[in-house]
């Protein structure tokens, strides 16, 4: 049997036998790969298996381009239910063709008929009829968690969500998620209420989190806390407590963050698939995202893309429970 171990090396696919990894941390994973005969039965173990519901990025940065080369990344076999057609790169989007609801629900179905799926992830759903028809399936599997990333705006400032579709997703969609991992735009949009400092942000996790029943990492951007450090807000529904999750805030080139959430949800969902404990999955999923702006390659004349990382960046992702305003203040 294979081992789960989190190094620094990528997933080797090789001609005649693969080599697995998840990428972080130099320590052996309390995972255990599933690949391979089990000796006893002779049949093949269920290997870790993660679905994106998204929408394609023709610039390959984020969507489900950036979802499945994460999971890979992971070393987690990835599916999608495609969503929209996107024309776009990191500097705009020039045209969008939504996938009908039918097609979308369709494609979730026909994989889960025969293929084991540990986790979805949800990112852009663009029209009210996918997010409705969606939700319709979802709700038939409550025993599959769901990572929700709910994409409105694209880096670009181009909307990605139908104004009539934000209702039907607070209503019919994310009251299914396991977690949600929203961004200040979208979590405002989400409460009706403007945020403007650390404290808001705590509060608004836990609001969040309250209001959908779910876990909800609430993503700061390239908010700068102050001395270098960029600070998320994770409230786990679970044991009623709300985390500060810090790191390093970078000094990042134009456009490189292009696909950072879709990136951290895809790490999300990988890393639950894969049946690691809630609070490690959000340090290694943080981490992978600063390891994949760290190591962003250049993709043309002036512009890079983040991308999986080889080195380890676990040990600068910092957890820490925190009281909200609604226990007293930060």
């Amino acid at each position: 049997m294979l081992e789960l171990f989190f190094t620094r090396k990528r997933v080797i696919l090789a001609r005649g036998r693969r080599e697995y990894s998840i990428i972080y941390s130099e320590r052996q994973g309390t995972v255990k790969k599933t690949s391979g005969k089990n000796s006893a039965s002779g049949k093949m173990r269920p290997y870790p298996v993660a679905m994106t519901i998204a929408g394609s990025d023709s610039g390959g940065g984020a969507g489900i381009e950036a979802d499945l080369r994460t999971f890979n990344a992971f070393g987690v076999y990835g599916c999608c239910a495609v969503t929209a057609v996107t024309a776009q790169n990191p500097f705009a989007v020039t045209g969008i063709f939504p996938v009908s609801g039918e097609m979308v629900a369709r494609q979730i179905e026909t994989v889960l008929d025969k293929i084991k799926v540990g986790a979805f992830k949800s990112g852009m759903l663009a029209e009210a009829d996918v997010v409705s028809r969606t939700a319709a399936v979802l709700k038939k599997y409550p025993e599959l968690p769901l990572i929700a990333d709910p994409v409105m705006v694209s880096t670009s400032n181009c909307p990605l969500l139908a104004e009539d579709a934000l209702e039907v997703m607070k209503k019919e969609f994310l009251p299914l998620a396991d977690m949600i991992t929203p961004n200040i735009p979208e979590a405002e949009l989400l409460l009706s209420a403007k945020l403007e400092n650390e404290k808001e942000f705590a509060a608004a996790a836990e609001e969040l989190g309250r209001r959908f029943a779910c876990d909800c990492l609430l993503k700061s951007g390239h908010f700068d806390a102050g001395n270098g450090i960029m600070n998320d807000y994770f409230f786990e529904k679970s044991g009623n407590s709300v985390f500060r999750v810090s790191g390093p805030a970078l000094e990042l080139p134009p456009l490189v963050s292009h696909g950072t959430g879709c990136t951290l949800s895809a790490a999300l969902a990988a890393l639950t698939a894969a049946g690691v404990e809630k609070l490690e999955r959000i340090r290694l999923a943080r981490a992978f995202v600063l390891g994949s702006l760290s190591e962003s390659v250049c993709l043309g004349e002036n512009l890079a893309g983040m991308y999986p990382p080889e080195y380890d960046y676990a040990e600068e992702i910092i957890l820490k429970k925190i009281k909200t305003g609604k226990a007293g203040g930060c």
